[in-house]
């Protein structure tokens, strides 16, 4: 299948971007780009090590920079920060040329995973739900489908992968 579309991922840290993006982009042949990692790559230090030394506000622009670039592209898969949502202009620069998925899952399902890497929740990992509470608006704003995401990988991939084909043949992507 040759896309003409980017396929986004967002969700708070822990739903499941990254992990289902390989998925889709192995399944599907596409490119993929995680922005977390390309920030790393170019920043040259870890995500911690940029808030630590620089703060969130120049990690937002540097993530902005990144949403840019990303918007550019056509037939990959965008894996988010948690917080891409936060600046409209990110979501206008990844919509441009991409069906956007929200990821979401529970707080409480988040919780059981390793959170050390997350600088935003990482020292205060109730603080997830806080975010969720904040940001639960934008995700579902910007978002063209919503899956929820499950304990079951498999299955979470099965709505994934519907939510998508669905958006696909509406937007009459699929080349």
């Amino acid at each position: 299948m040759k896309l003409t579309k980017n396929i986004v991922l967002i969700g708070l840290s822990g739903s499941g971007k990254t992990a289902f993006s390989k998925r889709l982009a192995a399944r599907y042949g596409l490119s993929l780009v995680d922005m977390d990692s390309e920030i790393v790559k170019k920043a040259g230090k870890s995500i911690n090590e940029i808030f630590a030394e620089q703060g969130e506000e120049a990690f937002r622009r540097m993530e902005t920079e990144c949403a840019y670039e990303c918007g550019k592209l056509t037939g990959t898969v965008i894996s988010t920060g948690g917080g891409v949502i936060l600046r409209e202009e990110n979501m206008q620069a990844l919509k441009q040329n991409g069906l956007v998925i929200f990821m979401d899952r529970k707080p409480e399902e988040i919780l059981g995973e390793d959170l050390s890497d997350r600088p935003l929740v990482a020292d205060d990992q109730q603080r997830i739900y806080r975010l969720r509470e904040q940001r639960y608006p934008l995700y579902v704003r910007y978002a063209d489908a919503i899956v929820q995401n499950c304990k079951a990988k498999e299955d979470t991939e099965a709505v994934l992968i519907a939510a998508l084909e669905k958006l696909l043949v509406e937007n009459n992507t699929a080349k």
